[in-house]
């Protein structure tokens, strides 16, 4: 019986493990059919035409066969568009390819978040990273809130969780892991409403990842903290790998 064949499906390498002295475990975020495993065989062998193409934050074309829960990756192609992202921007990067490994199942398409993914990414790539630091940020929340969403783990943003009330534009709310949005108590981390509403009709907009990154540019900060939580709260975790890459960076 013929194996079933994908051919020229895009792609993004999320991260890759040795499977033997030649070959690698690839995880690879696909637009048609989600997050799958592959076997790259030879593919650390000095000829093999994978080496030079199998890096992490780079559009891909991939072809595999299989139907069991490791495929076979049979060809892989460089899309072009960008360069590397370096620095900071790398580490944004790596940080975004670990929630889709935490967050993602297996074999589950996700194609508007592919999309998102794929701008994100195109962000991180751009020249004078430095002078875009604000920028940087500002896309890692749009798609922390958009991946969020996806995977069904964010509350409406338009209304109390727990009540169903309109938000409020001039109070404050907080944004929790087991009770989602409520009335902010005291001086705990919270946005306005305004900050909330702006927010939801961005996600719900035609173009989402853009329009959720204009609205974070201007709330960046006090959204983090607000995601934070939340992410390593639904990722199992008190700090993700990457971020804590990134503080021992800045340490030194």
């Amino acid at each position: 019986m013929a194996l079933k064949r994908v051919s020229h499906e895009p792609a993004y390498v999320l991260h890759r493990y040795d499977w033997s002295e030649s070959s690698l475990i690839l995880e690879v975020f696909t637009r048609h059919h989600g997050r799958i495993a592959l076997v790259a065989k030879g593919a650390k062998r000095p000829s093999s035409n994978f080496r030079p193409v199998l890096l992490p934050l780079q559009p891909l074309q991939v072809t595999f066969t299989g139907e069991a829960e490791i495929r076979t990756l049979k060809a892989a192609e460089w899309m072009g568009g960008h360069v590397m992202p370096t620095g900071e921007a790398l580490l944004s990067g790596y940080y975004v390819n670990e929630l889709l490994l935490r967050l993602l199942a297996r074999d589950d398409p996700h194609q508007a978040l592919f999309d998102a993914y794929a701008a994100v990414v195109q962000v991180l790539a751009g020249d004078h990273a430095a002078a875009q630091a604000a920028t940087h940020a500002a896309a890692l929340r749009a798609f922390e809130l958009l991946v969020l969403r996806e995977v069904g783990l964010l509350p409406a943003l338009d209304a109390e969780t727990l009540t169903l009330a309109p938000l409020q534009p001039a109070a404050r709310y907080a944004l929790l892991p087991e009770a989602g949005l409520r009335r902010a108590i005291d001086d705990e981390p919270a946005l306005a409403g305004a900050d909330w509403l702006a927010l939801q009709a961005a996600l719900d907009d035609e173009a989402p990842f853009s329009s959720t990154l204009r609205v974070c540019a201007g709330i960046g900060g006090a959204l983090r903290s607000q995601l934070r939580v939340l992410l390593n709260y639904h990722c199992g975790v008190a700090t993700l790998r990457t971020r804590q890459m990134m503080r021992d960076l800045q340490a030194l």
